[in-house]
C-alpha cells in the first residue's frame, strides 16, 4: 500500500551453525504465537516511507482493522484514502482523486505481506523466517517471500505486548514502516467494516471478481 515452517524445512533453510537455527526457531515461534492467538486486530498506525538512500518520501497515519482470514480495512487520515478487502475483492478509494480502484484480492496479495492475514499455513508456504536480533527494545523476525514479488522482506518487531512494528522492504529498496498504537487483540468487528460500495459519481477502475 502507498499504497506460520515445519522443523524439517527450517533445518534445510539454516545453512549455518546450530545457534543460528535456534535463533531462527525462536523467530518463527514469535510469529506463530502471534498468528495463533489473533483472529482480529484493531489499531492506530503511523506510516513512513523512505527511499533506498534513507530519505523520507512519505508520511501517513490512520487506523486499521483486520479480521482473518483475509479481511482488512485501512483508513488513512493523511492523505485521505480508504483500502477495504473482504477476502475476495480489494477496493482502494482515493478521496482526493475521487477515484476507486478495484482488484481481485488473490492476485494482488499473493507474495506480499498481506498474505500474513491468511494464517500459519500461508506463512509456511509463502515465506522463510529468520531472526534479526533485538533493536529499539523489540525482537525482530524477518520474513522473506519464497516467490519473488513486490516485497523483498518483511520485518516484524515484537515486544512483550505483541506486534508493535512492521518494516516492509520492496524490490527497489524502498522501506515502509508501520508503528502500531493502541493495539486491540480480538475486538468485535462488524462485518460491514469489510464491505465497500463505490460512492455515486466516482471513477471506478477495474472490476470485482465475477463482476
Amino acid at each position: 500500500m502507498g499504497r506460520p515452517l515445519p522443523m524439517l524445512l527450517l533445518a534445510l533453510a539454516c545453512a549455518a551453525p546450530v545457534r543460528a537455527c535456534a535463533d531462527n526457531a525462536a523467530a518463527m515461534a514469535r510469529v506463530e504465537h502471534w498468528l495463533d492467538g489473533v483472529a482480529a486486530l484493531r489499531a492506530g498506525f503511523r506510516q513512513t516511507v523512505t527511499d533506498r538512500e534513507g530519505r523520507l518520501v512519505e508520511e501517513a497515519e490512520g487506523t486499521l482493522a483486520i479480521s482473518r482470514p483475509g479481511r482488512f480495512r485501512w483508513d488513512y487520515r493523511v492523505p485521505e484514502q480508504l483500502i477495504v478487502c473482504d477476502g475476495t475483492t480489494l477496493w482502494l478509494h482515493d478521496r482526493e482523486l475521487d477515484q476507486v480502484t478495484v482488484r481481485a484480492a488473490d492476485t494482488l496479495l499473493a507474495g506480499t505481506p498481506a498474505l500474513l492475514l491468511a494464517g500459519r499455513s500461508a506463512i509456511v508456504a509463502g515465506f522463510t523466517i529468520s531472526d534479526a536480533g533485538s533493536t529499539d527494545g523489540l525482537s525482530w523476525s524477518v520474513l522473506q517471500p519464497r516467490v519473488a514479488g513486490d516485497f523483498r522482506e518483511v520485518r516484524l518487531g515484537f515486544s512483550a505486548r505483541g506486534l508493535e512494528r512492521m518494516r516492509l522492504t520492496d524490490r527497489l529498496g524502498q522501506v515502509t514502516e508501520l508503528v502500531l498504537a493502541e493495539l486491540e487483540r480480538n475486538p468485535q468487528l462488524e462485518p460491514a467494516l469489510f464491505r465497500f460500495t463505490p460512492p455515486p459519481g466516482v471513477d471506478v477502475i477495474g472490476r470485482a471478481p465475477g463482476g
